[in-house]
């Protein structure tokens, strides 16, 4: 069960970088507009806004990368406690993107798959 949480964990840290690199990195982009949906004037209006919300996501997954390391180095308080924390963040966040705007369930199952695989794996290995 530690080996799929932590699987599901790194793999969630990967998808927060991934979208801190189009938030933060590529926002007004035509790639990156038309993952999002907005047009050229939303994106620009937009981008300030974006490379902060960017960075909120790379600092989930740095949390959930600390946390993993540090579980993995046998400190397993620390290291749980920084993956709930990370995971939590991100999966309550993909359901308040749900919440705020229903035509971005997808993006929020995305968003959220991976943390709520490895909360209750992580769970259920303590």
């Amino acid at each position: 069960m530690l080996i799929a949480g932590l699987s599901f964990a790194a793999l969630a840290a990967v998808l927060h970088v991934y979208i801190f690199a189009l938030e933060s990195l590529s926002w007004t982009s035509p790639r990156t507009r038309a993952v999002f949906g907005t047009t050229a004037d939303e994106a620009e209006t937009t981008r300030m806004l974006a490379f902060n919300q960017g960075f909120y996501n790379l600092f989930l997954a740095v949390m959930t990368v600390v946390g993993i390391c540090a579980v993995a180095l046998g400190h397993n308080i620390v290291g749980v406690s920084l993956l709930f924390a990370g995971l939590g963040s991100m999966l309550a966040a993909a359901l308040v993107l749900v919440a705020s705007t229903s035509g971005m369930a997808r993006a929020a199952v995305v968003q959220g798959a991976f943390p709520a695989f490895a909360i209750p794996l992580l769970s259920l290995s303590l």
